[in-house]
């Protein structure tokens, strides 16, 4: 097996009625416990990385270790940019080897927006990299994402039509009520807005900010054409918290390949659950 394209993936997923996990990951142990659960569920997954995350690790060692690891569990896997802004930046890892990427220019003025986006495509589809894009805005904070919630707006469906057939992406992420983050309290999702924008667009749509989501939501959302499930802040969350009860318990601790387990643990059953929430399990 070996990386991938996401564009295959979305489609099949928009063809079967699934979707298809996109988990943020930020070391070697998120990497290992997202590969390993899904190649023992056999569900498609996307490795993604903001451009905090690739600088942190390196594009050649995210690229190597992705290769490394589709081979040894023979699972397709795609690794993604998330939330990528500069076009330089974009065709530098596109160069290295992505082959999937996010040009995230939602803050701009709707026009600007689609002329960013468009120079992405026109570069992507050369070296047949599947790009997604963005049309409205989440509110909260992710890594390198932050919005107040004043500046957040939502995805107009007419405009969507619009934007889709003048940049020529391959899938839309749209903003439907969710944000970055976790969640005080259960969010109301816009699901008319979201059947909205599928009668008005075909192409697989995607949904940030699932973090923290019930199965409910999740389920609804896939069955009104979402295709793509980003989740980022519910695996730090675990990670983070069971490495913290473990050193609280365990204030003598000093070898990191065991006090990474209880993180490692806590983190595949979040990675087990949204594989089961997106109906992915199997299709790979």
């Amino acid at each position: 097996m070996h990386v991938v394209s996401t564009k295959q993936m979305l489609n099949n997923a928009q063809r079967g009625g699934y979707a298809v996990p996109a988990f943020n990951i930020h070391n070697l142990e998120t990497m290992q416990v997202v590969v390993e659960t899904a190649a023992n569920l056999h569900a498609p997954v996307i490795i993604a990385g903001t451009p905090g995350t690739f600088t942190h690790a390196g594009t050649e060692n995210l690229l190597a270790l992705v290769s490394a690891m589709a081979k040894q569990y023979h699972h397709p896997l795609a690794i993604h940019l998330d939330h990528h802004t500069k076009f330089d930046d974009i065709a530098q890892k596109v160069r290295s080897g992505v082959r999937s990427v996010m040009i995230d220019a939602s803050h701009l003025p709707f026009a600007q927006n689609i002329s960013r986006v468009k120079e992405v495509v026109d570069f992507c589809h050369r070296f047949d990299v599947s790009v997604e894009a963005e049309l409205g805005q989440l509110g909260g904070q992710e890594d390198d994402v932050q919005v107040n919630e004043a500046d957040a707006f939502y995805t107009n469906p007419a405009q969507a039509r619009e934007f889709a057939e003048a940049t020529g992406i391959d899938s839309l992420a749209v903003a439907i009520g969710t944000a970055h983050g976790m969640y005080a309290s259960a969010p109301a999702l816009d699901f008319s807005r979201l059947e909205n924008i599928r009668q008005w667009v075909n192409l697989p749509l995607v949904l940030h900010g699932a973090s923290g989501l019930s199965t409910k939501d999740i389920q609804q959302t896939i069955k009104l054409g979402i295709c793509k499930i980003n989740v980022a802040t519910e695996l730090k969350n675990a990670f983070s918290q069971a490495l913290k009860n473990y050193l609280t318990e365990h204030p003598e601790a000093t070898e990191p390949r065991d006090y990474l387990q209880s993180a490692k643990s806590a983190m595949r059953d979040v990675v087990s659950k949204v594989i089961a929430d997106c109906g992915c399990e199997g299709r790979a």
